[in-house]
């Protein structure tokens, strides 16, 4: 049993290591061997349970990851240009949400009078309807009704959440929410793999509709970064291009307003629902994956096939992006002809929350 909690590893209790100015060239030694997917337990009939490796009161899941050494790194080596690129859709987009969520309301107000020059804001929106992390509370295991970390759905908090005093917040409520990535930050070294650039970079046409059910298979995605001179380390933030959102700059607004008249138009295409891509998630250990898409993954679901949502959030810890902007970025990556940055994303701090705007950006 690997248990990482504490710093301990097959029981062998380690030293902390004190953080440097001077990072090594070399892999740091972040203090954590992790098991492969096939040595990570099963639940029930999930392959690939990864809640004992960072211990069972663990709420950061592979964001454990991102440890100060990584990060030095990371921003060591990737920022040499001093560009940035945000990676945040306008928060009005898509102005007519798909999967029935509500539609964004930002509404800018005079607040002294009509001859004051004083403005507000009132903003209200689904944290999903748009560029979002999925977080720990947002989806897991439906068969079981749990989630993350065993954590039963019946012991976690819904509804409005009231809080008055910060010094009293009942933590049995907020479990497994938002704000823990929110203090933690997801902070490391950026990979883009730009499916549709490796497609189309020598004229030709993207061999497949980003609006429809398409799987993107784990040897595409190997096959891209090698074409890209990728080469993955343990604590990568994975970014996927894949087409949604290049596609809908170019469509109609009939088009755009067809995505939310109901499930027979929510098709779309995303990583495949296999057994190779759980193992390639986990195996090159990364902290977080992010796409362009409504859904990260195919969807529907080929029929019987569970959700790829359920071992990436539930059973691994993993955050998930959808709807990133990634369309600046892989202008920046080709004309530098680098496809790994420093990426930073400090999401809402809403304790307990299910999900929330990235505030995501790329440095150069």
């Amino acid at each position: 049993m690997f248990s990482l909690k504490d710093d301990r590893v097959d029981g062998q209790t380690t030293e902390a290591k004190p953080v440097t100015e001077e990072i090594s060239k070399a892999q740091p030694d972040i203090g954590r061997v992790l098991p492969t997917f096939d040595e990570l337990p099963s639940f029930h009939n999930f392959k690939g349970c990864a809640w004992e490796v960072w211990g069972k009161d663990d709420e950061l899941g592979t964001i454990n990851l991102l440890t100060p050494e990584v990060v030095a790194r990371a921003a060591k080596e990737e920022i040499r240009l001093g560009r940035t690129v945000s990676l945040n859709w306008p928060i009005h987009f898509p102005s007519r949400p798909v999967f029935g969520r509500q539609v964004p309301s930002i509404t800018t107000f005079k607040k002294g009078g009509p001859t004051i020059p004083i403005r507000d804001d009132i903003i209200h929106i689904n944290t999903q309807s748009g560029s979002q992390w999925d977080g720990l509370k947002h989806y897991g295991l439906t068969d079981y009704n749990v989630f993350y970390n065993n954590t039963p759905a019946d012991a976690l908090s819904e509804g409005e959440m009231e809080i008055h005093d910060p010094s009293e917040i009942d933590y049995s409520k907020i479990k497994l929410g938002m704000h823990n990535w929110a203090e933690h930050g997801i902070c490391g070294r950026g990979v883009l793999l730009d499916v549709v650039n490796y497609y189309t970079a020598t004229g030709s046409s993207l061999p497949y509709d980003p609006w429809t059910t398409h799987p993107v298979t784990v040897a595409e995605l190997e096959a891209i970064a090698k074409k890209q001179g990728v080469e993955f380390r343990q604590g990568d933030i994975l970014l996927l291009r894949v087409g949604f959102i290049q596609k809908y700059y170019a469509s109609t607004n009939e088009a755009k307003a067809e995505l939310r008249t109901g499930p027979e138009k929510e098709t779309f295409a995303g990583i495949e629902q296999s057994e190779d891509m759980k193992r390639f998630l986990w195996n090159n250990h990364f902290a977080a994956i992010a796409s362009d898409q409504p859904s990260l993954e195919r969807w529907p679901t080929p029929k019987g096939t569970p959700q790829l949502h359920q071992t990436i959030l539930g059973l691994y810890g993993m955050p998930i992006g959808e709807f990133f902007d990634l369309e600046a970025l892989s202008e920046l990556c080709q004309a530098t002809g680098r496809y790994t940055f420093f990426f930073s994303s400090w999401p809402l701090n809403i304790l307990g929350g299910a999900a929330s705007p990235p505030n995501a950006a790329a440095y150069f």
